[in-house]
């Protein structure tokens, strides 16, 4: 008879005693008490701040790209930036600033929102709550009133 290797590669998944499976990085999330780690900006502790941090500034730098990226244009090629185009009739620069720029944000936005959820994913957080004070397996949350009203 041949053993089973039972070891834990990086991603494997591993059936929990509530019967939902976590990979190896969602065990080791759980497993930290994030008020005893040190927040930093330029060297997260943990792998999931690290993660989150890699989307957040890769994000910011396509949102520079969005909002600065058609006024330095204009800047260093007024000419080609202030022509009016021939299908709007109405200055490239202005388009990409009043068009572009709102809806760059919006896809970002999006983009953040589906790269955060497999994130969450990955690390096994999860967020919905099915009613007041309970969660998706039905036990009682400690959830509080943000009004300081009482919880029903």
């Amino acid at each position: 008879m041949q053993e089973t290797d039972t070891h834990d590669t990086a991603d494997s998944p591993r059936v929990e005693p509530d019967g939902g499976t976590l990979t190896q990085a969602a065990r080791k999330h759980r497993n930290t008490n994030y008020l005893n780690e040190e927040v930093n900006l330029l060297k997260p502790s943990t792998p999931f701040m690290r993660d989150h941090l890699r989307v957040v500034w890769t994000s910011f730098a396509i949102w520079a790209l969005i909002v600065f990226g058609p006024v330095t244009a204009t800047a260093l090629a007024p000419d080609a930036m202030t022509a009016t185009m021939p299908i709007l009739g109405f200055p490239l620069h202005y388009f990409l600033i009043a068009f572009g720029a709102p809806t760059g944000a919006l896809i970002l936005a999006a983009v953040y929102a589906r790269q955060r959820d497999k994130l969450d994913e990955k690390y096994g957080i999860e967020h919905s709550t099915t009613g007041a004070g309970q969660t998706k397996s039905g036990q009682k949350s400690d959830a509080k009133a943000a009004d300081g009203g009482v919880d029903q």
